[in-house]
């Protein structure tokens, strides 16, 4: 069975490949330069020149800025803000965390207790305890939790790993509905650290910050005032990887599928993944899938809409980055509207300093406020 999830974010052209069963040509390695060191979060390695443990190949496309593959991760970059080649700083938002509505402390309170179970991959303790954490979170504030269990091979030994995405439902009479997603599993090890590639990740960014913003506005759902019903997906197994070259959105593969070939009695009108969405220095561009779609592009301009009014421009309404990641699984398995809401632009990443200190409230309530009026706003 051909599968989407090989390589965690593969061009569109490795993309296209896969779902006809093709081969995608290869990508040479090059060397990886330093850069950015003085500028590095609170505990990050500093990025050093030579052969990066995941491959790196850039290719110059004239006059299209850069075509750039990292580790899987494939993105564009067309300069920042001031056309091709432009740099300026990145917009910042003059709000103080209590201006904002949307409780951003309890969301970092939050972040903070899933860090301090410790990593949590798929099939291991921490995965159990946390998701104890999150079922007894939700069922508290009137949520209906489903797991949806399922095995994946391990992708060292090949064995089966008992693995489960959960599901929580508000308003569950309603028959159309949204799709709040995030995946809750962690890498099992900091594979790009530099340092110490086996060494301890607890993932507060990736993707701590996504399921805490979700724990928060669960707050806020039996309240919202809104044309659909709710559901919120905690998707577990999107990095369950050791090597660059194992099957990543093992989770929604599964859920887009059955999704597809067992429909419920429902269906999804829109849906949202939140990843990385906690970074102290957020920056959130349009990511080039989800605004290329033609299903989805009148969502992600919504969203950025509501992000300018509010005045919350960290939004940025431009596009910068294609990325492979869970919301490609649900659009093009599941056939489900949906997008990607992600800053990449996060120097920690899949290292061991993607810790809480690395992370902002401030960050997670502009987020969380933008994406609950939209809830309240969604057409």
């Amino acid at each position: 069975m051909n599968s989407l999830g090989t390589g965690k974010m593969p061009s569109r052209k490795q993309r296209t490949a896969a779902l006809r069963g093709g081969t995608p040509e290869s990508h040479a390695a090059r060397p990886s330069t330093t850069a950015g060191a003085e500028n590095a979060p609170a505990g990050a390695p500093p990025r050093q020149a030579g052969r990066s443990r995941f491959a790196i190949a850039i290719t110059a496309a004239a006059g299209l800025g850069l075509a750039i593959v990292l580790g899987g991760w494939w993105w564009r970059n067309d300069g920042l803000f001031s056309g091709m080649g432009g740099s300026v700083a990145a917009p910042v938002s003059n709000f103080k965390l209590e201006e904002i509505p949307f409780n951003g402390a309890r969301a970092y309170d939050y972040l903070k207790q899933l860090c301090d179970i410790g990593p949590r991959p798929s099939g291991s303790e921490g995965m159990r305890r946390q998701q104890q954490l999150l079922e007894e979170h939700f069922t508290k504030l009137g949520g209906k939790v489903v797991y949806q269990r399922f095995r994946g091979p391990h992708p060292q030994t090949n064995q089966p790993v008992e693995m489960a995405n959960m599901i929580i439902h508000w308003h569950p009479e309603s028959r159309e509905r949204v799709l709040l997603c995030a995946h809750y599993d962690t890498l099992p090890y900091p594979m790009l650290d530099p340092r110490n590639p086996r060494g301890r990740f607890v993932g507060a960014n990736d993707n701590a910050s996504g399921v805490a913003v979700l724990m928060e506005l669960a707050h806020d759902i039996p309240k919202l005032k809104t044309k659909y019903g709710i559901d919120l997906l905690m998707i577990d197994a999107e990095e369950f990887i050791f090597t660059e070259r194992d099957r990543y959105f093992l989770g929604s593969e599964y859920f887009a599928r059955d999704y597809a070939e067992s429909p419920p009695p429902y269906r999804y009108r829109w849906g949202v993944l939140l990843d990385m969405i906690g970074d102290k220095d957020l920056t959130l561009y349009q990511e080039r899938n989800s605004l290329r779609w033609k299903d989805t592009r009148p969502l992600v301009e919504h969203i950025w809409s509501i992000a300018q009014r509010l005045q919350v421009r960290e939004f940025i309404p431009r596009p910068k980055y294609e990325i492979r990641d869970d919301h490609v699984m649900l659009h093009e398995l599941g056939k489900i509207s949906c997008i990607d809401i992600i800053d990449f632009d996060y120097p920690p990443w899949h290292t061991e300093a993607d810790v809480p200190e690395n992370c902002s409230p401030l960050s997670l309530a502009k987020v969380g406020w933008v994406v609950r009026t939209w809830l309240e706003e969604a057409k």
